[in-house]
């Protein structure tokens, strides 16, 4: 059987060049944590999470610093249960890079995002982002979904894939938490 180009890409992400992608993050690094990026670097994933070559897409590579969400250590008088330093997040790393992409670019809306790789001190995302008021966009049937209000600010909201995961929407299995629970099901009287 014949494989297609976005096969071979993938087998290629699975095993990527640890020199290549290495150097390529050091200079990530350098530079600015939110930058437009005129293609995806992983072109098989942007296509398949919605991404497509014409006007009103966007590609923003956005880095985020790895390990835990420090506080600093008050000071001053506080209860003990207010003073701690450390506080566990409960988004992951993606859907904070999509927040963070979303407030510095509010005319667009964010599709999905996808990871590119991680050194000893950053993740590194690339997001997909889409322009609602673009006439390409409005007549495409595929995406003119996003158009509409109620899918303004989804990210905010937890509408985006990452954020689903993080909020343990994607779980099908019974034992497994799955949501709504079984009390807000009875409480709706469904």
């Amino acid at each position: 059987m014949v494989k297609g180009m976005y096969h071979y890409l993938r087998q290629a992400w699975k095993k990527p060049d640890e020199k290549t992608l290495r150097e390529r993050m050091f200079s990530w690094r350098k530079g600015n944590v939110i930058v437009k990026v005129e293609k995806p670097l992983r072109l098989d994933r942007a296509r398949a999470l919605g991404y497509k070559a014409k006007k009103g897409f966007a590609i923003v590579r956005v880095t985020i610093l790895r390990g835990g969400r420090k506080r600093p250590h008050r000071r001053k008088g506080r209860r003990s249960k207010r003073q701690t330093i450390r506080k566990t997040l409960k988004m992951s790393y993606q859907w904070v890079a999509e927040q963070r992409v979303q407030k510095k670019f509010p005319n667009l809306e964010v599709l999905n995002s996808y990871k590119l790789g991680k050194d000893g001190m950053n993740y590194f995302f690339e997001v997909i982002l889409v322009d609602p008021e673009r006439p390409e966009i409005k007549n495409d049937s595929t995406i003119n979904w996003i158009c509409r209000k109620e899918n303004r600010g989804r990210v905010y909201r937890g509408l985006t894939s990452a954020a689903k995961k993080s909020r343990g929407l994607r779980n099908k299995s019974r034992n497994l938490k799955v949501r709504p629970s079984l009390r807000a099901w009875n409480r709706l009287g469904k």
